[in-house]
This record gives C-alpha cells, sequence and structure tokens, in this order.
C-alpha cells in the first residue's frame, strides 16, 4: 500500500500478487476494497494493483471537479510511475468510464481493457437510473450516512467530513451528457464489456457498445476467423450492485487476459 504523486493527487494503490498488471478501479463512493471478494481469483494469475480514484478511499480530494478525463490521467500517471510499459484494464461502473477514458486517451499504456457494467454514452443508462444520479447532491449524501459506503469511506477516507463533498461532486460528473461512441469505434485495444443480465443497462446499449468495437456484425465462421478481437459477456442472475462481487467476474476475465486477442476463449 502506498502513494503516488501525479497531477496534483495523491492517489493511494495497493498492489497484490504477481506477474502482468492488472489496474482495478472502483465504482462511485467505493473504494479499492470493493473487489476483495474477487482480488484472491485476479491475484493468482496477476500482479493485481488497487487503486482509490480522486476523492474515494484513502485517496483525498483535491481543487478539481471530478471528470472521467481527469481521473483517466491519473491512471496513465500511475502507470508512469510504476515503471510500466503497459498494463490491463479492468474497471467498474464509474471505474469503467474511467477505464475506457484511459484507453481513448493513452492507448499506447493499455494492453487489455475490461469495461464491467458501465456504458459508452450517458443515455446508455436506463432513464431511471439517470433521474437518480440527477438528484446526487450533498442532501442525498447526508441521508446516506450510516450505508455501507458511507461506513466503507468513514473507516478509510483521510478527511473524512468531506463525505458531503463527494457526493455534490459525484452528482455534478453524474449529471454532465457525454458520447463517446465515435472514440470507442476508433479504439484498437482489444476489450471486453461484461455486463449483468439485470444491469442498470438495457440490453440494447450493450448490444450498441459491442457493435461499436466490432462485435456482433457477422457469423465468425466455423473457425472463428471472423470473431472480433472485442467480447461480451453477460452475466446471468446478477445486477450492477453485485456483479464486481460474483466469482463469474474473474471467471469471464481471466481468459480474455490470458488468451491471444481474437481467439477463442
Amino acid at each position: 500500500m502506498s502513494y503516488a504523486e501525479v497531477n496534483g493527487l495523491r492517489l493511494w494503490y495497493e498492489s497484490h500478487g504477481t506477474g502482468r498488471p492488472l489496474v482495478l478501479l472502483h465504482g462511485g463512493y467505493g473504494a479499492a476494497e470493493t473487489f476483495a471478494g474477487i482480488l484472491p481469483a485476479l491475484a493468482r494469475r496477476r500482479r493485481v494493483i488497487g487503486v482509490d480514484l480522486q476523492g474515494h478511499g484513502h485517496t483525498a480530494d483535491v481543487d478539481r471537479p471530478l471528470r472521467y478525463e481527469s481521473m483517466a490521467e491519473d491512471i496513465a500517471a500511475l502507470i508512469g510511475h510504476l515503471g510500466l510499459a503497459e498494463a490491463d484494464l479492468m474497471g467498474y461502473s464509474l471505474g469503467g468510464g474511467v477505464a475506457l477514458r484511459t484507453a481513448i486517451q493513452h492507448p499506447a499504456l493499455v494492453r487489455r481493457l475490461v469495461v464491467v457494467s458501465a456504458p459508452c454514452r450517458r443515455q446508455g443508462w436506463y432513464p431511471e437510473v439517470l433521474a437518480a444520479m440527477a438528484e446526487q447532491d450533498e442532501r442525498v449524501g447526508e441521508r446516506m450516512r450510516g450505508t455501507p459506503p458511507h461506513q466503507l469511506y468513514a473507516r478509510l477516507a483521510p478527511r473524512p467530513a468531506d463525505w458531503p463533498a463527494l457526493w455534490a461532486k459525484s452528482g455534478a460528473l453524474l449529471r454532465r451528457e457525454y458520447d463517446w461512441s465515435a472514440e470507442v469505434a476508433a479504439l484498437t485495444v482489444p476489450t471486453l464489456l461484461v455486463f449483468a443480465d439485470a444491469d442498470s443497462i438495457p440490453v440494447t446499449h450493450m448490444a450498441e457498445f459491442f457493435g461499436l468495437l466490432g462485435g456482433g456484425h457477422r457469423d465468425a465462421g466455423w473457425d472463428g476467423a471472423g470473431r472480433p478481437a472485442a467480447r461480451l459477456a453477460v452475466l446471468p442472475g446478477l445486477t450492477h450492485y453485485d456483479i464486481v462481487r460474483s466469482p463469474a467476474l474473474p471467471a469471464a476475465v481471466l481468459p480474455f487476459l490470458t488468451h491471444p486477442a481474437g481467439a477463442p476463449g
């Protein structure tokens, strides 16, 4: 466990296991600890680097807005700080957006990309999810005191009193419109999309996202030669909120990280 001084931020990270590096990026109001349930499965095969994003977990906030793009710059700087030529990235929800932006902004640093339960445009969320995002502010944060996310934050944060400010900044981020479709279509980084079958994102957007990466346009052929480098996994019996704890997640991710791009998994 350590801090990296990047972009005016003391970015907290922890490292487990050995092998090719895999950087894990948590969801909103979470921390690297979110992945504790699946960490042993991942760390048996990889050097796993868990990160607490700006204003989350052990990483104190700084005087800048929360933006996918700036947090992606933090991750790129961390890869450089660690002396890595490249790394695999896996991000969940908020972290999925950060991982995707890192691959867009710094494709040479990303060997494989795994996006878990995150869309490539804001309107990819269900309408009721967007409505809930629009209401997130300091008052909602106050009502969330005592919940598991608040308990995690209170235990880890250098300044626990910043909890309402995290909700205010997160709400401002989540209300911002974005559409990265054109940049996704231009990606050449081998990418795996993972969703729950009862996710906060409709199956229609999952298919749209996969299509932008070259998937779902044709039959792969009897020998699989027409298979795209991108992969899509929809995990049954899960939701946006429990997918990150399910053993089905590393079971889907590890073959993608291990096998040659484009080869059957």
